[in-house]
């Protein structure tokens, strides 16, 4: 005699968790969805409201250096180019900076100095970019132009291929200038993450390491950083999205001129400088002009973030192998 068993009924309990988690999972996807709408609106919104200099101008928005709002001569070269040397000379400094940070706070420090010298620097992040600006106006331009401008000229300006960079008048002002108040504004950013990601690497390597007789330079770059390599390069990337869109801090000490000069002492001019100081006196066709350039900006710090995570594909692809 065959007996079959029928399944049990579904309690009342195994429905309302059904529901729940189907209504969680609708949220999560409202979210995701509102994000997404959120940046293409953002990016279409600025896209149309430039919709006027890019049908007269065309592609040549994007390649030449003029900028006359007088005549109507639009060309975005100048403060696209700002924005990228900036943010560039910003990491340049800012990467191995965050680097001896976090690695002195995991790896030399005291324990008892750890927490309050991570504290301070995890502050920097809080102080608004406008102090940034401020300091670098009244304190960094300065020594700029007393010290480091004139010393620039006489023994790097001399030099080939790179000595175009460093030629200029002593001014202070310039786009040197402002990759280094960048990079103060980013190093707390990219320091946190690192030493968050430093922190956890196993302790038995780091021994196993040091007992084989290998120093700490040894460690810190043949153990730690390949075992924390994609994490790295997340902050680091995190940090120059941070650089690339930054405005007031930018703005105080770059001098804001939109001629084009391949040198980094010569002011310059920023996507987000150009846009802060402009937008509120600006004609309706210039108006239009600053609103595609901020769709330039969204385009390059797009393009920086899909680098970066290309980047992050590629090595997990080779770490899986």
């Amino acid at each position: 005699m065959n007996t079959t068993t029928l399944p049990a009924p579904a309690s009342a309990r195994d429905d309302k968790d059904a529901r729940n988690d189907r209504l969680f999972r609708y949220v999560l996807i409202g979210t995701v969805v509102f994000v997404l709408v959120a940046l293409a609106s953002a990016a279409l919104s600025m896209l149309w409201g430039g919709r006027h200099v890019l049908a007269a101008s065309g592609l040549d928005f994007f390649f030449t250096s003029e900028w006359n709002p007088v005549e109507d001569k639009y060309g975005a070269l100048v403060p696209i180019y700002g924005t990228v040397v900036t943010a560039m000379i910003a990491m340049l400094i800012a990467v191995p900076v965050s680097f001896g940070i976090a690695f002195f706070l995991t790896e030399v420090a005291p324990r008892w100095a750890r927490g309050p010298i991570g504290t301070a620097i995890e502050l920097l992040a809080g102080i608004p970019s406008i102090i940034y600006g401020m300091w670098g106006l009244f304190v960094l331009v300065p020594v700029m132009t007393e010290y480091v401008t004139p010393w620039l000229n006489d023994h790097v300006g001399s030099l080939p291929l790179i000595g175009k960079l460093f030629q200029g008048p002593p001014l202070g002002i310039g786009m040197l200038t402002a990759g280094v108040v960048l990079a103060i504004m980013v190093i707390p950013f990219i320091s946190s993450v690192m030493r968050e990601v430093f922190l956890t690497v196993p302790t038995r390597l780091k021994e196993s390491a040091y007992a084989l007789g290998s120093t700490k330079w040894e460690v810190s770059w043949d153990i730690v950083l390949p075992y924390t390599r994609s994490a790295v390069i997340g902050g680091i990337f995190l940090g120059l999205g941070r650089a690339l869109g930054e405005t007031m801090a930018v703005a105080f000490v770059i001098g804001n001129s939109v001629n084009f000069s391949a040198s980094l002492l010569e002011p310059g001019t920023t996507i987000a400088a150009l846009i802060a100081n402009d937008f509120g006196e600006a004609t309706e066709t210039y108006r239009s002009a600053l609103l595609l350039l901020g769709f330039v900006l969204f385009i390059v710090t797009f393009v920086v973030l899909a680098i970066a995570r290309l980047m992050l594909l590629q090595l997990s692809r080779k770490e899986g192998n």
